[in-house]
């Protein structure tokens, strides 16, 4: 398997390499040169799998070369055998055909966790067959932080980064990342917002000289290993509910569109995917896109969802390469002219070509709390917020009523106490046994000023288990 970069003016890399490029050199982010298709046939050969052996099934080609079969099963089985739930991914019902995908039993209650669990586990097979030590920076609007923390711990050829908005976060959120304790792992609080964290990033893989010769390594959903593992659990929602014989509806709350791009490439692998709903908040780019193809920068505001708080969508350039028939000049072409302006559309039969498959819905703090309290009311479950406007949006956005609508649940609520209280349900929400005493945890965190400069010069002086690069 081959990757290309979206903008046309990088080498094309092996999954090894990819992993630890992050970033194209072009500013373009990777995609496999060819998308595996699985028949009709082996897709439902794979009903009833264990949830590692069909992410192998599911997997397996865009690794292939890099990683032998033996060691990537086994990878596979260490990573999801740390779930809480046997069933790794389960099904919820709400509704008359109306499902929630409970994505949080991992080891920071979060979505992520399919991810960064198996990412870390990638980094360390790889790096230790390469002999070598990789600095990685992250940016994080909630989740993305802790799960990458947690996934590469323990990985002793990396040191680790992660920057969140200082103040923007829940407290949960915080804490799962500021008491994990470790010389090779730092956060960092910058004093601005999430998209300033992510040009942060972005920014210092462009130019790593203040690295010193050491490799930087992506952990944000740029990183194709991201995606790639995020796939497989639609293909897992949707063998439950009788695929592929019949086909199912997604509903995805998604602020950088990684996680809905990964139940796109799914459809493109051959799954029966009949629609995507694009669910997100006020901070509503992706809505305006897909509703009217506007894709323009405004001011971020803050809201009881906070993991979607984004003003641009970093893996939303995936989709327009797509979208562009892969000519990565035109994309490099269209991504300058957003770069310059903070705006674009697409050409109008592009744009129909997206809405058949994609449609959205941007949700106000007061609908998500609605929404909790009107599902908990009539189910007694709880919802995150994030998956409270994915529920909103599902049913708002709804093609077909015979079609199984599966909502990604993508956090445990009792990470966002704020959401559920304004929701006024009155049930107390307890953090599970292995996070019980997070607010008795020592935390340790940096706090820094909006300066790229800061940041680097805090990196160069840290990294290398605190030996200075």
């Amino acid at each position: 398997m081959r990757y290309i970069s979206t903008r046309g003016n990088a080498p094309a890399l092996n999954f090894e390499d990819v992993l630890l490029a992050g970033l194209a050199s072009d500013g373009g982010l990777y995609v496999p040169e060819n998308l595996p298709r699985f028949t009709q046939e082996e897709i439902a050969s794979w009903a009833g799998l264990p949830y590692h052996e069909l992410a192998f099934r599911v997997m397996r080609p865009f690794v292939e070369g890099s990683i032998s079969d033996t060691d990537f099963k086994q990878i596979l089985e260490e990573t999801y055998g740390a779930f809480a739930h046997s069933a790794i991914a389960p099904l919820r019902q709400l509704n008359a055909n109306e499902w929630v995908m409970e994505l949080f039993h991992g080891p920071t209650l979060a979505f992520k966790d399919f991810a960064l669990q198996l990412l870390g586990r990638l980094l360390d097979h790889i790096l230790l067959k390469r002999d070598e030590r990789v600095v990685i920076i992250g940016a994080t609007s909630g989740d993305t932080g802790s799960a990458a923390i947690e996934g590469c711990r323990r990985c002793e050829n990396v040191d680790i980064f992660i920057l969140h908005p200082h103040q923007r976060v829940s407290e949960v959120q915080r804490r799962q990342m500021t008491t994990i304790l470790g010389e090779n792992i730092h956060n960092i609080a910058i004093e601005g917002n999430f998209d300033d964290c992510q040009e942060m990033v972005k920014a210092s893989f462009a130019d790593q000289s203040f690295l010193k010769g050491t490799r930087l390594v992506a952990v944000n959903s740029i990183n194709w290993a991201r995606i790639m593992a995020q796939i497989v659990y639609y293909f897992h929602a949707a063998l439950q509910l009788g695929a592929p014989a019949r086909s199912v509806a997604f509903s995805v709350p998604t602020g950088n569109f990684g996680d809905i791009f990964a139940g796109y490439l799914a459809r493109n692998m051959g799954l029966p995917v009949s629609q995507l709903v694009v669910a997100t908040n006020r901070n509503d780019i992706l809505h305006r896109f897909m509703s009217g193809n506007q894709y323009f920068k405004e001011t971020l505001h803050a809201s009881l969802s906070p993991s979607m708080d984004i003003m641009v969508s970093s893996n939303f350039e995936r989709l327009l390469f797509d979208l562009h028939g892969r000519n990565g000049v035109a994309l490099a072409e269209l991504m300058s002219t957003f770069k310059a302006t903070g705006k674009l559309s697409v050409e109008e039969d592009r744009w129909v070509e997206a809405r058949k498959l994609f449609d959205s819905l941007a949700v106000s703090d007061e609908d998500t709390c609605a929404t909790i309290a009107d599902v908990f009311k009539r189910t007694g479950e709880v919802l995150d917020p994030h998956t409270a406007i994915g529920v909103k949006a599902a049913r708002e956005c709804r093609r077909n009523l015979s079609t199984p609508m599966v909502v990604l649940g993508t956090a445990h609520p009792v990470k966002f106490p704020d959401a559920v209280e304004k929701a006024g349900i009155g049930k107390a929400l307890e953090l599970p046994a292995h996070l019980s005493d997070l607010f008795q945890r020592e935390e340790r965190c940096t706090v820094l000023p909006n300066a790229i400069e800061a940041v680097q010069a805090f990196v160069a002086q840290h990294g290398n288990r605190g030996k200075p690069l």
